[in-house]
């Protein structure tokens, strides 16, 4: 597991996730052209109450990869 620290709406947060999840959210949002902390951002904003943040970075990543 790796922590990626990112800024969401003014403060500091880091979630923890595999290097591999790491890596392809990087080439999704290259590939998007978006940076990593608006996707996350967007995450966080419009995942269910007793979600954890890194579970749905998990789920958008498996249902991104094939787009």
């Amino acid at each position: 597991m790796k922590k990626l620290s990112v800024s969401l709406s003014g403060h500091q947060t880091s979630v923890s996730l595999e290097p591999e999840f790491i890596a392809e959210l990087m080439h999704l949002a290259r590939i998007q052209n978006k940076s990593i902390a608006s996707i996350i951002s967007e995450l966080d904003q419009t995942r269910a109450p007793n979600t954890n943040l890194s579970s749905a970075i998990r789920v958008w990543i498996l249902k991104n990869v094939h787009k």
